[in-house]
């Protein structure tokens, strides 16, 4: 999910519970363009690791999309 704010962009990576399908138990956010860490929970250092690297190689197309109107609008859904 991404949120578009005047200076920063919030990218949220979470995962529901199998058990409880509206409970949260992994999620963290990423503030954008400075990739600024917020709210980590549920995440071992190694899947933060590997989520951000994710992160940084498409932050480019986060900014893009955004701007745009999201992942919908530029995929043409």
């Amino acid at each position: 999910m991404v949120e578009c704010q005047p200076s920063k962009l919030n990218t949220w990576v979470r995962f529901p519970s199998p058990a409880f399908l509206f409970c949260l138990n992994h999620h963290m956010t990423c503030y954008l363009p400075k990739y600024e860490l917020e709210e980590v929970y549920g995440f071992s250092q190694s899947e933060v690791d590997k989520y951000m690297e994710i992160i940084k190689s498409t932050a480019h197309l986060i900014m893009q999309f955004s701007k745009e109107g999201g992942f919908e609008n530029a995929l043409g859904f």
